[in-house]
C-alpha cells in the first residue's frame, strides 16, 4: 500500500483551495494530507487544509528559508509548493532534499529570469518568442517620451511594475484631465498622464516601470507541466475574452509557451500569458508558479496539480493529452467556508493543529476563484 503524501502550500492565493481539492481527489487514489501557512488568519486555504498555522511576519528571505526548512522537517512534508520567497527557497533545494522534501518549483536560474520583466522580454526574444515594444522608465521625462512614441504609432500606452505578480500596479494612460467622470461607477485602471507626471515629480524616489502598448484580447494563459529533463508533459491554453472563458490547443499559443518552458527549464508548473499585438500573439507575462486558475483544466478531464506532485516525487507521468476541451464558461460569485473562529495573529507554539476540512465527495470542483463558480455559456 502506498504511503500518504504530505504537501505544503505557503501563503498562497485563495483560489488554491481548489488546487488542494484536486490533490485529494487524485486519480491514483493516493492519500494526500495538506499543510497550509498564511499571514491572514481568515484565508480560506487555512480552513481547507488538514493542518495549518500562521506565518511569522517580517522575516527576511533568508530567515524565511529557515522557517520553511523547520516546517518541512517537523511536518514531514514530501512536496513543498512555494509561492512566497520562491527565489530564496529554490536556491536551497539541496537543503530541502536533505530533510526529505521535494520543491515543486523551477530551479533558481528559471525563477531569476522571470523575476524582472525587462530581463524576461530580452531573454525570450533571443529564442524567437515575439514580445511587444517596451520601455523601462524611472522618471517622469522617460515616461512622457515612451508614451509619446507609442501614441505616435497609434497605440494606447500602459505601464506596470518591472517586477511583480498579477495585475498589481497596472494602469492605462489617458490624456483626459481628471474630472467627475473618473469618480462615477467603479474605480478604473485609466489614469491621466498629467497626474502620473505630477506624482513622479513630487516623489522622493524613482519608480521602475515597464511602459508598453495596451494589448488586445483574447488573453491566453498557457499552463505548462514540465519535467526536470526540460520536456513539457502538458500544455493547455485558457482563453479569456471579456466574460467568456474557454480552452485552446492552437499552436500559435502553445508553441511559444513550450519554447519558454523548455528553453528556460521551468520545471513543474508555470503559467505563460499572451495577448494580441496587431494580428499576432505576443508574450505578456510568465509566472514560475501554478496559476490561480489552474484547476479550471479539470473541465478538460485532467488533474494537473496531482500530475505535478507525481513528477516532484520522481514518478513519470508521460505526455498528458486532455481527452477533450471543456465548453466555454464564465465566473459567478459563490461562498467558500472559513474557520468558525479566527486563529490568533501570532502563535509561539505549533503543537495545536487546525482541524481538517474534508473535501466534498462530488466530482471535480467547478469553482474558479475564491468566491467564483464556473457556469457554462
Amino acid at each position: 500500500m502506498l504511503s500518504r503524501v504530505r504537501v505544503w502550500l505557503n501563503r498562497t492565493y485563495a483560489e488554491n483551495v481548489f488546487f488542494m481539492d484536486q490533490l485529494r481527489r487524485n486519480p491514483s487514489d493516493r492519500a494526500v494530507e495538506i499543510h497550509a501557512t498564511h499571514g491572514d488568519p481568515d484565508s480560506p486555504v487555512l480552513a481547507a487544509a488538514d493542518t495549518a498555522e500562521l506565518e511569522p511576519e517580517g522575516l527576511s528571505p533568508a530567515a524565511y528559508v529557515e522557517f520553511a526548512l523547520d516546517q518541512c522537517q517537523r511536518r514531514g512534508i514530501d512536496v513543498f509548493v512555494p509561492r512566497l520567497h520562491q527565489a530564496a527557497i529554490v536556491a536551497h533545494r539541496a537543503d530541502f532534499a536533505a530533510v526529505g522534501t521535494a520543491l515543486l518549483a523551477p530551479p533558481p536560474e528559471g525563477v531569476a529570469v522571470f523575476h524582472d520583466k525587462v530581463v524576461a522580454y530580452e531573454a525570450v526574444q533571443a529564442i524567437g518568442v515575439p514580445v511587444p515594444p517596451w520601455w523601462r522608465v524611472r522618471t517622469a521625462a522617460e515616461l512622457v517620451t515612451a508614451v509619446e512614441k507609442l501614441e505616435a504609432d497609434g497605440h494606447k500606452a500602459c505601464f506596470k511594475p518591472a517586477s511583480g505578480a498579477g495585475g498589481v500596479g497596472f494602469r492605462v494612460i489617458t490624456r483626459a484631465p481628471f474630472s467627475l467622470a473618473h469618480l462615477n461607477g467603479f474605480p478604473s485602471p485609466y489614469v491621466s498622464l498629467d497626474m502620473v507626471v505630477e506624482a513622479l515629480e513630487r516623489a522622493d524616489e524613482q519608480v521602475d516601470w515597464l511602459v508598453m502598448p495596451r494589448l488586445e484580447q483574447p488573453e491566453v494563459s498557457v499552463d505548462t507541466l514540465t519535467g526536470t529533463d526540460n520536456r513539457v508533459r502538458l500544455a493547455i491554453g485558457r482563453t479569456k475574452n471579456g466574460r467568456r472563458r474557454g480552452f485552446t490547443r492552437d499552436e500559435q499559443w502553445l508553441e511559444p509557451a513550450r519554447l519558454i518552458a523548455e528553453g528556460f527549464g521551468l520545471h513543474y508548473l508555470s503559467n505563460i500569458q499572451f495577448r494580441m499585438f496587431g494580428d499576432r500573439p505576443v508574450l505578456m507575462d510568465v509566472n514560475t508558479r501554478p496559476a490561480g486558475g489552474l484547476h479550471q483544466l479539470s473541465l478538460c478531464g485532467v488533474n494537473v496539480p496531482w500530475a505535478a506532485v507525481q513528477l516532484a516525487l520522481g514518478e513519470e507521468t508521460g505526455v498528458i493529452e486532455p481527452p477533450f476541451l471543456g465548453q466555454d464558461y464564465t465566473v459567478v460569485s459563490g461562498p467558500r467556508q472559513l474557520r468558525p473562529v479566527s486563529i490568533p495573529a501570532q502563535r509561539g507554539e505549533v503543537s495545536e493543529l487546525l482541524p481538517a476540512v474534508p473535501a466534498p465527495a462530488t466530482a471535480e470542483p467547478v469553482v474558479v476563484e475564491a468566491a467564483g463558480q464556473v457556469l457554462p455559456l
